[in-house]
């Protein structure tokens, strides 16, 4: 299958604080390079684009070394926490910015959907931006003729198309934006989280549409999502990005389970050597906490979460009590709970494990973290330990809508709904 987008030792690096050299015969120096393309003589070795640490260099790499190839008619879904280089990618494939190093081939115009509004000019009426924005593709005015009614109508704004679209509302201008990249004659569709600013009705027609530019039209889809549900539907491949690096590239099943376990926070911890050498103290010592899925492969609303912690009890003939706290990244407690496991002075040295499961349909998406503590009373704590292990619950759509939605849990609920006679 012929290859639609090549991307080959790609890298882009932003400077931090004053751009230029700091005199005049630097940067003609600088200039001079360039115009012989040769390296910039003045672009230092910077590091990579870990928002966690602080930086010692000028210079950020957003990418580095970025290779791969996406075939024709393949929808690929861009996975990566904030910072991870997604947007920057999706820019430098777009031609919105240049690459600092390496070069991208393509086959084929491409129509990219990165911000609200992108390519639209505010001046202009809703019907000159979709002629404005196919001039641009390349397309003749019969070509974007024999579109704009259809473009209009999955907008949904007849009404307003001859308006200034500074005038618009950011949904509308969201829609007007998606219909008119999705319904032109690209090859190439590039789309950045334009879904999390729609409402439900037009996030599930957007996914309708991609889909059908994918699979029905044979067009390349490139998708940017922290909705994995989204990701999962609609892309068959993909690529998860970390620090402007490629962590993973295959099949978007496996990506969003790697994403999910080893690209975040410690989702597991095994302790495999010396018992005796395991973290603890001189009376308990943690052997393994293990979080996964109830149902499924990944941790999802629906999946529910099952844990397992084991560790190595040193003193004989105490009582033995363990509980669990959940929290969010931002410390607020989802649950305090535990249980006893010795009650009657009979505890024996040897490992102990305890596990459970929190019930699907009870946490909302996002990230969360297990404090524990093992005591032989309320008052007599034998070792406790704060945010051990951490994992993510992935996002799910509901009735279309596939935006995070508050709060901390997420039930199922059934309703029973009476409704009034008539009379």
């Amino acid at each position: 299958m012929a290859v639609a987008i090549k991307a080959e030792n790609l890298s882009k690096a932003y400077q931090l604080g004053e751009i230029g050299t700091g005199t005049i015969s630097r940067d003609l120096e600088r200039w001079w390079a360039k115009m012989r393309g040769k390296e910039d003589p003045f672009l230092r070795i910077g590091e990579a684009n870990d928002r966690t640490s602080k930086g010692t260099s000028d210079v950020v790499w957003s990418l580095r070394d970025i290779n791969f190839e996406i075939a024709e008619g393949d929808a690929v879904g861009i996975i990566g926490r904030n910072g991870a280089g997604k947007s920057t990618l999706l820019k430098v494939l777009s031609r919105v910015t240049s690459p600092t190093a390496g070069r991208i081939s393509g086959k084929g115009r491409i129509a990219s959907l990165l911000e609200v509004g992108t390519g639209f000019h505010p001046e202009l009426t809703g019907r000159e931006n979709i002629y404005l924005n196919g001039a641009i593709l390349g397309m003749r005015k019969r070509e974007i003729t024999r579109h704009f009614d259809a473009i209009v109508d999955f907008a949904g704004v007849e009404r307003y198309v001859d308006t200034p679209v500074k005038r618009y509302s950011s949904g509308m201008y969201v829609r007007l934006a998606f219909a008119v990249a999705a319904h032109l004659e690209s090859e190439i569709l590039i789309v950045d989280e334009v879904l999390a600013v729609g409402d439900a009705e037009f996030q599930k027609k957007c996914l309708g549409k991609m889909g059908e530019v994918s699979k029905g039209e044979g067009r390349t889809v490139l998708f940017v999502s922290h909705n994995m549900t989204a990701v999962r539907e609609l892309c068959k491949n993909s690529i998860v990005l970390k620090n402007g690096k490629i962590a993973f590239d295959g099949l978007a099943l496996d990506g969003i389970s790697f994403y999910q376990n080893t690209v975040e926070a410690l989702s597991q911890f095994i302790y495999k050597g010396d018992p005796l050498q395991a973290p603890g103290n001189d009376k308990i010592k943690v052997l393994a906490f293990t979080i996964k899925p109830s149902i499924g492969d990944t941790i999802s609303i629906s999946s529910g979460v099952s844990f397992s912690f084991t560790f190595l009890n040193l003193i004989a003939q105490q009582n033995l009590a363990i509980t669990f706290e959940l929290r969010t990244l931002d410390e607020t407690v989802v649950f305090h709970h535990g249980t006893w496991l010795c009650q009657n002075s009979d505890s024996v040295v040897g490992s102990y494990t305890v596990s459970s499961t929190i019930a699907p349909n009870t946490l909302n998406s996002g990230f969360y973290k297990f404090n524990f503590i093992i005591a032989s009373s309320y008052h007599d704590v034998l070792y406790s330990e704060n945010d051990f292990v951490q994992f993510e619950v992935l996002n799910e759509s509901l009735a279309g809508n596939s935006q995070k939605l508050p709060g901390v849990i997420r039930p199922n609920l059934e309703y029973q709904i009476d409704y009034p006679t008539q009379s």
